[in-house]
């Protein structure tokens, strides 16, 4: 290939690709770098790799939030949820800086190693609603990140958050946690209760609202209501613990 060719194909790599996000083989290839291309530029330094099929510019130190997006594009019903969404949409407080990201999404998957070492993260398939649940409720990029990954809105957060008490969630934790989240809309919690698929989950939402008097609480009580049939629901924690929850 002409040297000017190479030249001006890197050119376009650089201004199309934004410093700090990771590229992939498919989006070198639309530039019109090809494999034996892409070996060039890794030889001579212009590209660096980060994974099988995925590098970045030279010492470009990642951004999160394209990383997300990178991971995005991989997966369906990828998102960012739980409790990390919860703080994100500020209603978490004092959250450690490496404290994992929760992650969601629809096929099982392996968060590349390049990712995990610098964003630690925990990702998994297992979501409180059921399929009738349409497809993208609940999910919206930040208002100041508006062509961002999707983050969970904090009604379908706080189901998530619950969902993974006893499994990565401490019940203290959750429950301080809930205390803190009193101005969610009752209309978007109640479609989210509506098709939640797990008796723990709404029993968790209605009993803890109940006894933290959250303005909610009646909402939520109406919404989960084929959930709170029989007077108590007993389940063993991942420590070995059983949570006792009432109708």
């Amino acid at each position: 290939m002409a040297l000017v060719e190479r030249h001006n194909i890197l050119r376009r790599l650089q201004t199309e690709v934004p410093r700090g996000a990771p590229v992939e083989t498919a989006q070198l290839a639309a530039l019109g770098v090809s494999p034996a291309l892409a070996h060039h530029y890794l030889k001579s330094g212009w590209l660096s790799r980060l994974g099988r099929g995925v590098f970045r510019f030279p010492n470009d130190n990642l951004r999160q939030a394209d990383c997300l997006q990178f991971l995005a594009l991989q997966v369906a019903g990828f998102h960012v949820g739980g409790k990390t969404a919860l703080a994100w949409r500020g209603f978490g407080h004092n959250v450690p800086a490496r404290e994992p990201l929760w992650l969601w999404g629809e096929r099982n998957l392996r968060l590349p190693d390049w990712f995990t070492e610098r964003f630690p993260a925990r990702y998994t398939t297992r979501t409180p609603f059921a399929p009738s649940l349409p497809v993208g409720t609940g999910l919206e990029p930040l208002p100041d990140q508006p062509e961002g990954v999707r983050v969970s809105v904090p009604e379908r957060a706080l189901l998530e958050m619950l969902s993974e008490v006893g499994i990565h969630q401490g019940v203290e934790e959750a429950r301080n946690l809930m205390e803190g989240v009193r101005s969610l809309r009752p209309e978007v919690l109640s479609l989210h209760l509506r098709h939640c698929q797990r008796v723990k989950v709404a029993r968790l939402c209605v009993q803890w609202a109940e006894e933290l008097q959250l303005p909610w609480a009646e909402d939520a009580r109406r919404a989960a209501a084929k959930h709170l049939t029989g007077s108590r629901w007993s389940g063993r924690l991942k420590n070995g613990t059983r949570l006792n929850l009432s109708s």
